[in-house]
């Protein structure tokens, strides 16, 4: 009788200390190396995981692939590496392809300046090298070749501007196209800064169409109702006037209080070839205002 009472008293012991592994393998992460070592991945899996990481030549956008499609592996005595595969989304040129790529081809042929490009829509070295240099020269980001639209429609806007539609004066004319949003100046009626993009006053606060004059000038005005700095500052009519943009110039979404948003580069060149005195001239009216 007493062999029967220790033999259960040790079953229970044993269905006990059973009981209390499995409920310390759930609630503490000290126990799960002990006993979620199944869950660990096999020794084979790549280093590479995360929903960042790029497929290898063996795993698809779903999965890994069968084994018959995966590249052989390479021995010790092979004569040279094979190439790497393309990334998806890319081209040979290493390059981004865009869904606007021979509108950007085509744009950037018309203006010229900025390299050799075919007009053919399909994505090249030469290509990818003056999309970039187009991007960075007007403020796109990112500038990495890829022709989308916001590159298309700035390629758009300038090869639509005829320098001829502004109503020069004698001297110095810093002329808007409100409608294109593009700015250029002449003198004497030849071109001396060739149309570059800006954004203008957004609905509520619409840049005004006409002819004024530059009438003051600070290199870096505080804007007191909108407590912002604006440099290379020019003025020409009730509060509005031509300074470098504080935000990104292509967010067509916003725009200006009125005053005529510049890129760093052609707000110091306006700055250089403008002043007090300047005639400025502004046509067309911007969508939307």
């Amino acid at each position: 009788m007493a062999g029967l009472r220790v033999r259960v008293v040790a079953e229970i012991a044993v269905l006990a200390a059973v009981t209390l592994v499995g409920a310390g393998a759930c609630a503490f992460d000290p126990h799960r190396a002990a006993v979620g070592a199944l869950d660990a991945p096999p020794a084979s899996a790549g280093a590479a995981t995360g929903a960042s990481a790029t497929p290898g030549p063996g795993q698809g956008p779903a999965g890994p692939v069968e084994a018959s499609a995966r590249p052989a592996p390479v021995t010790a005595s092979a004569t040279r590496a094979p190439a790497k595969p393309t990334p998806a989304g890319t081209t040979p040129s290493g390059c981004p392809q865009g869904e606007r790529q021979r509108d950007v081809e085509a744009y950037l042929a018309q203006l010229g300046g900025f390299g050799k490009v075919t007009v053919d829509g399909l994505q090249s070295a030469a290509d990818c090298a003056a999309i970039k240099k187009f991007q960075q020269r007007y403020g796109i980001s990112p500038a990495n070749g890829r022709a989308g639209p916001t590159t298309a429609e700035v390629g758009r806007r300038l090869t639509s501007t005829r320098t001829g539609d502004c109503a020069a004066g004698p001297g110095t004319t810093i002329c808007v196209n409100l409608t294109l949003q593009t700015v250029w100046v002449l003198r004497g009626g030849a071109v001396v800064l060739p149309p570059t993009v800006t954004r203008t006053g957004m609905r509520g606060y619409a840049t005004p169409a006409g002819t004024f004059t530059i009438n003051r000038t600070s290199l870096t005005e505080w804007s007191v109702p909108y407590e912002v700095w604006l440099p290379y500052w020019q003025h020409f009519y009730d509060g509005d006037g031509f300074h470098e943009t504080t935000t990104y110039l292509h967010d067509a979404s916003i725009g200006s209080h009125g005053c005529v948003n510049l890129l760093h580069a052609d707000a110091v060149k306006l700055w250089e070839l403008a002043g007090v005195g300047t005639r400025v001239y502004l046509f067309g009216r911007r969508a939307g205002t």
